[in-house]
């Protein structure tokens, strides 16, 4: 396996080794796994038991990841493994981030066959999606390399608590982050998702380092409802990630533990619509309800980019670039 002995993947310390591949910082004894279940110390070494064994290979509209301002209208291989850091009760990809490897397929995939995948297939980009990727991080990161070298960029839909090691070392190999902000409080993470806390600084370090960042909200029902959770949300965005920032506001159906809580109601959904455009967000878009999500000049309200469902239509005539007012739209286009 390619860079085990990465540094950035863990350190040593008295009885074994820690896990510097997410926040939890797991101290592992020799073979141990650690809450992921699936990143084990193998004789003072970090093996990953899910590198080459991807779960779930698709393509898929970059669309649907979801990211409204980078490469719209292409394709993105998208792949996941098991396992997750995570516990949430209302995880929509249950199936596979909540298995161990034991269930896994014994298909090995390497990371050059995926690379391959992805030109075969017309993709201009690889996501590490469906369950966390920083769990799988010393697969992703080889993907990830060997992607670079075709032209290919690279997306992580991730959860945010990965360590800021981890973070670093994104720069300059992944190009873009959808990142989960689930709330503002930290018993919500430490309670309900069994996790630390520490999104907030993942998402200032990812901006910092110049990856395109795009945030989503799922908003489950008197859980993370609340209108001062929508405005402390809206003004972390707007203070610390800048008002250009898409935020997708997403909406909860009944899943895994939570198969009796009732779906995010469209009024929940346009509250936090319009808390985010009272703290001055430029764009904000609805997932998992019927509303439209164009793109619309900040200046001149143009719609730049329809959609209609996964598919989006360009209007523009020269990229990020409004054709009616010249404004500069904020993205990554080309």
């Amino acid at each position: 396996m390619k860079g085990v002995d990465n540094p950035v993947f863990f350190s040593d310390y008295k009885s074994g080794i820690i896990c510097r591949l997410c926040s939890h910082y797991c101290r592992l004894r020799n073979g141990q796994t650690g809450v992921c279940g699936v990143n084990q110390n193998d004789n003072g070494s970090l093996r990953n038991l899910v590198y080459g064994h991807p779960a779930a290979i698709h393509s898929d509209p970059i669309e649907k990841k979801p990211l409204y301002h980078f490469l719209p209208g292409s394709t993105s291989l998208s792949l996941g493994t098991l396992g997750c850091n995570m516990q949430c009760p209302f995880c929509q990809n249950w199936h596979i981030s909540q298995q161990s490897p034991a269930s896994q397929t014994l298909n090995f995939v390497s990371p050059e066959e995926i690379v391959s995948s992805a030109i075969k297939n017309n993709c201009k980009s690889i996501s590490y999606t469906y369950n966390e990727p920083t769990v799988f991080y010393p697969y992703a990161r080889d993907i990830a390399i060997e992607a670079k070298k075709s032209g290919l960029k690279n997306i992580f839909v991730t959860n945010g608590i990965a360590s800021a090691e981890v973070i670093t070392d994104m720069a300059g190999i992944v190009d873009a982050c959808n990142v989960d902000l689930k709330s503002t409080e930290k018993n919500f993470y430490k309670k309900l998702l069994k996790a630390p806390f520490t999104v907030l600084e993942s998402l200032k370090l990812m901006r910092k380092l110049g990856i395109w960042v795009e945030i989503t909200t799922l908003i489950v029902p008197d859980e993370n409802d609340s209108v001062s959770i929508f405005e402390e949300i809206s003004d972390f965005i707007a203070d610390e990630m800048g008002v250009e920032t898409p935020w997708h506001i997403s909406a909860f159906h009944p899943d895994y533990k939570m198969p009796d809580k009732k779906r995010t109601s469209q009024k929940s959904l346009v509250k936090a619509f319009e808390t985010g455009k009272k703290g001055g967000l430029k764009y904000i878009y609805i997932g998992n309800s019927s509303f439209k999500n164009h793109t619309l000049c900040p200046d001149c309200g143009y719609a730049v980019l329809e959609r209609i469902g996964y598919s989006t239509y360009n209007n523009f005539k020269n990229p990020g670039i409004c054709p009616v007012c010249n404004y500069k739209i904020n993205g990554i286009w080309e």
